[in-house]
């Protein structure tokens, strides 16, 4: 992963939503789905970017796969950020 995928990722509003959503629990595609404006694929093909971008990770429960935040994945993006503040 290099941040710039992680800074794709974060792009979209969307993707941004769903972070916001899997800060405060895990949560399958459709419970994400229902609080958004775009269909269950939709949200799948979102999931894969933050897959990939590794900010997410899934496990199976059964039939569910659960997502949740990849907390650690977002150390590099904030080490970044951080430099415009502190003058590193």
């Amino acid at each position: 992963m290099s941040i710039g995928d992680s800074f794709f990722a974060i792009a979209d509003p969307h993707r941004r939503f769903i972070l916001e959503e899997l800060r405060r629990s895990s949560r399958t595609v459709g419970d994400l789905a229902e609080n958004l404006p775009v269909s269950r694929p939709a949200v799948s093909q979102h999931m894969k970017i933050l897959l990939d971008a590794n900010l997410v990770s899934v496990k199976t429960e059964g039939t569910r796969r659960i997502y949740s935040l990849n907390e650690a994945a977002f150390m590099p993006l904030t080490l970044w950020l951080d430099q415009f503040w502190t003058g590193g």
